[in-house]
């Protein structure tokens, strides 16, 4: 009986477990994009959450503050990283790797997964030797390579495309694994199977290994290390009390040197073992503990005087704990009544109160098509929808319209891009040497996002006169559904059939049949060879 009362207990969460699972549901407090597979766009998500939480997890209501440093990095507003670069300045000081032991998701799932009884691989020299990794790859993927492609005017947010396993399961599983974005599994590729390896080999290493990816890899735990020392919350050591008994080192599953170093993730768990107190909470005056007095015993008072008066300062010292005892309970009290407020307020203001609604695709514009065409649609065999576009040049709008549906006998590629998008910068040159090469046989049309095209990022006509002045391109500028809302979808974009993400390219024949469709980056090599293989038909 008591080995079942013991296993029972091992199965109620610790007080930081609670408080992870309370943080990774905070974090993700949007619990529909769960069932309707969308991210959520709202104000929020201008702010950072403080742990590894990936923007395009369904849930996730605020943005990864190591995803937005890569962006900002990267980008041509050279206010951005500032702007997160004080968040995570502010993080720090404040919680240091307090963060990586109580509020980060991501931790939360390898700590589950190392519950799992198997054989465990403990702290070693290697393990120590690795745990410097993840400087490297904070300072080459987070930082240099960001800074590098921003010279040749690409965002390439370098840990979150090749690495980071909590956007790969947040994000890319997140959303694939739901019905209403099974058309989003045509973008997977050679890059999501690696990410999804490295998942696994990451997931699978973590039961045998406490915190692999913290431990190993992690830039943003390598960041939050930095501030350990002279962060406001988190672990403390009095050196005045401690023995150097090296308990806290021993207990400890991570590769610290000492108490509260730069790989301390602040779990508290050395705060039990150590004999003499000499480890503690910092801000731990606020509770303050209960007094211990020094009453020597009965047989060492001389006189009853002296018995009576031991007494009183006994009783004086229990009422005086008594009432610490009291105050410290009701401030817990209202703490997690707060707390648990909070979290109802978020769950029911995300999921009821919030809905910020996108207004409905308009029909489609009315067009004729010739006998024997086939039907007007967004897929690969349909005739393609046509759409009246202002056309813009390097001096902005020109006052002429385009309609792809109506250019033809050439063939026209269709590409969506917008100058906020790393991806859609990467592959407009490719699309501009086709537009040169095959210019008498081909029209390349490339429609830039109404959002950010009057100011931003940059604006959509100042980055054609720096880079595509004389290009053979032709820029139109798409729509919004709702000329009302600030973050309105893209009208033309979502006709043909876009989801959540740019870039994407339709090809025409040149009957204005769609021949090729496709939702990722495209590369100069498939351009040249769809264009090759329509022309020799």
């Amino acid at each position: 009986m008591k080995k079942v009362f013991s296993k029972l207990k091992n199965l109620i969460p610790s007080k930081r477990k609670l408080i992870q699972l309370y943080a990774a549901l905070l974090f993700n407090a949007n619990i529909k994009g769960f069932f309707n597979g969308k991210i959520y766009k709202g104000a929020s998500k201008n702010i950072c959450a403080p742990g590894l939480n990936c923007y395009s997890c369904p849930g996730a209501v605020g943005a990864c503050p190591l995803g937005s440093l890569q962006n900002a990095l990267g980008s041509s507003q050279h206010r951005a990283p500032f702007y997160v670069i004080g968040i995570l300045l502010l993080y720090g000081l404040l919680l240091g790797r307090f963060i990586c032991g109580f509020l980060c998701p991501f931790g939360l799932i390898q700590e589950l997964l190392y519950k799992i009884k198997t054989p465990k691989l403990k702290k070693n020299r290697v393990t120590k030797i690795l745990s410097y990794l993840k400087y490297v790859i904070l300072v080459l993927l987070v930082v240099v390579v960001p800074l590098l492609y921003t010279l040749v005017d690409k965002a390439v947010p370098a840990f979150c495309k090749y690495i980071c396993p909590a956007g790969t399961f947040e994000g890319a599983i997140g959303l694939l694994s739901n019905e209403a974005n099974a058309s989003e599994l045509a973008r997977l590729g050679p890059l999501f199977t690696w990410k999804f390896f490295l998942l696994i080999s990451i997931a699978v290493g973590s039961v045998f290994i406490f915190r692999l990816f913290c431990r190993f890899l992690c830039p943003l735990g390598a960041i939050y290390g930095l501030f350990n020392h002279f962060s406001v919350f988190g672990i403390k050591l009095e050196k005045q009390k401690c023995t150097d008994c090296g308990l806290c080192v021993s207990k400890c599953k991570v590769d610290i040197r000492h108490v509260n170093d730069h790989e301390c993730i602040n779990c508290g768990e050395c705060i039990e073992v150590c004999p003499t107190n000499a480890i503690s909470w910092k801000g731990s005056k606020i509770f303050l503990p209960p007094n211990e007095i020094d009453v020597k015993a009965v047989s060492e008072y001389s006189s009853e005087e002296e018995k009576a008066l031991a007494d009183a300062q006994k009783q004086e010292h229990l009422a005086r704990n008594a009432k610490i005892t009291k105050r410290n309970n009701i401030i817990k009290i209202v703490v997690a009544c707060v707390m648990v407020g909070v979290l109802a307020f978020a769950l029911i203001y995300y999921n009821f109160i919030d809905k910020p609604t996108e207004a409905p695709l308009p029909e489609p514009p009315d067009q004729p098509i010739e006998d024997n065409s086939p039907p007007v649609g967004n897929k690969v065999g349909n005739t393609c929808y046509g759409y009246d576009m202002e056309v813009f040049d390097e001096n902005g709008k020109t006052g002429e319209m385009f309609n792809p549906a109506n250019n033809k006998g050439k063939i026209t590629i269709i590409n969506f891009w917008g100058t906020w998008c790393g991806g859609c910068k990467n592959e407009l040159p490719y699309f501009d040497q086709i537009a040169t090469e095959y210019k008498d046989t081909v029209t390349v049309v490339a429609v830039h996002t109404h959002l950010d095209f009057e100011n931003g990022n940059p604006p959509a006509a100042d980055y054609v006169n720096e880079h595509y002045k004389d290009s053979d391109m032709i820029f139109t500028k798409d729509n919004p559904i709702d000329p009302s809302s600030k973050f309105s979808y893209d009208y033309y974009f979502k006709l043909l059939g876009g989801g959540d993400a740019y870039p994407i390219t339709i090809i025409l024949d040149e009957d204005g049949v769609i021949i090729f469709a496709k939702y990722e980056e495209m590369t100069y090599n498939e351009l040249k060879t769809i264009v090759d293989e329509q022309l020799s038909k």
